[in-house]
């Protein structure tokens, strides 16, 4: 299991429209969107859990990419 950090998310994604993106290079295991803790409003970055190998793919393929009116950043959470 890999867990990836996504940044540079749109705000109004939901959960449902990143698991549709992730899920084309493999089963998503968990998915969590961060929201600031004081406004509830979105932070623009969230998580990830796929399997190792299905992740890394994702990450090649999506990190760089044009989402939604933004360049996603993928990597693995630190």
């Amino acid at each position: 299991m890999a867990r990836l950090y996504v940044g540079n998310l749109p705000f109004a994604i939901s959960e449902e429209e990143l698991r549709e993106l992730f899920e084309q290079h493999g089963a998503v295991q968990a998915i969590r969107l961060v929201d600031d803790p004081h406004t509830g409003r979105p932070r623009g970055f969230g998580f990830v859990d796929m399997d190792a190998a299905e992740a890394q793919l994702a990450m090649e393929v999506l990190h760089g990419k044009y989402f939604a009116g933004r360049i996603l950043r993928v990597e693995k959470a630190k």
